[in-house]
């Protein structure tokens, strides 16, 4: 008699224990908090029909509002990412008294309320203020109830997300490619130029993008120093407060969906050009 064996395929093992459950739970979280409210916002602004929304985002009133949010980000991201740059330096490659106490208040915007962060910037830069009334005085510089109050702000918040992201790639580069450079002749401005800028292009356009986004959605530290003047110094979130006060909820609704597409349009548009640089670089 010849015996018949059975040989019974081994049961899939997951790769990671628990995958299916964590994953599940991850989608389920994500669907809650992100998917859920943003299909909300792209559904109530149309109770007020086509014509309707289109009629709310031309309001001479949002459109300046929508340009001095994004407007006042844009130049807050482009101011703080060579300072970013130039603190993420010093932190890591210079050795001074005081270094680890900066390494720490570059954290602080992170853990100070942002109201806080608006009264202290407000009182600091107000025309009767410790700086702003030197700057009123010698050069007739008025700093808070302007727009260039709000970037003031917008780079406080924004500088940290530039540092923190530019920090671990400078430090994970050490300073090899400077002394190879440097053994080939190049100048320090050279190597600087042609070896360690590029290699961190990627990382300061991420944090460009990172300070860029939390400069348009904020709200806490720029109502205090804005002066928060329609047309001049208004910015869109405060505009979208003023309606849900005003219980025009699909006007609202209309506001925040244009600054999630535009936003979306524009980190996309970066996102883009930071692969490219990725891509130019092998």
């Amino acid at each position: 008699m010849s015996a018949t064996l059975i040989h019974a395929r081994p049961a899939r093992v997951a790769p990671v224990p628990g995958l299916g459950l964590s994953l599940g739970v991850t989608i389920a979280w994500a669907g809650l908090i992100v998917v859920i409210p943003l299909a909300a916002l792209a559904i109530k602004p149309w109770e007020l029909g086509v014509a309707g929304v289109l009629a709310s985002l031309a309001d001479p009133r949002v459109v300046s509002a929508l340009s001095v949010s994004f407007g006042a980000a844009l130049a807050a991201a482009l101011v703080a990412l060579p300072l970013g740059l130039l603190l993420a330096w010093a932190i890591v490659r210079l050795e001074f008294p005081g270094r680890r106490v900066l390494d720490g208040a570059i954290d602080l915007p992170f853990a100070l309320p942002t109201a806080v962060a608006g009264i202290a910037l407000t009182a600091l830069l107000a025309p009767n203020g410790w700086l702003g009334a030197p700057l009123m005085a010698a050069f007739g510089w008025q700093i808070a109830y302007t727009q260039a109050g709000i970037v003031a702000a917008l780079v406080f918040v924004g500088l940290p997300f530039i540092v923190r992201t530019v920090e671990p790639v400078l430090r994970d580069m050490g300073r090899d490619a400077e002394e190879a450079a440097a053994t080939l002749g190049a100048t320090r401005p050279q190597a600087l130029a042609r070896v360690v800028l590029p290699a961190l292009a990627p990382s300061l356009l991420t944090g460009f993008g990172l300070a860029f986004a939390r400069g348009v959605g904020e709200y806490g530290s720029v109502i205090f120093i804005a002066g928060n003047m329609p047309m001049q110094t208004e910015i869109a979130p405060l505009l979208i407060v003023i309606r849900l006060e005003q219980f025009d909820y699909a006007g609202a609704a209309a506001v925040g969906l244009a600054m999630l597409l535009l936003s979306f349009a524009i980190l996309l548009g970066l996102n883009l050009l930071q692969r490219a640089l990725r891509r130019g670089r092998r």
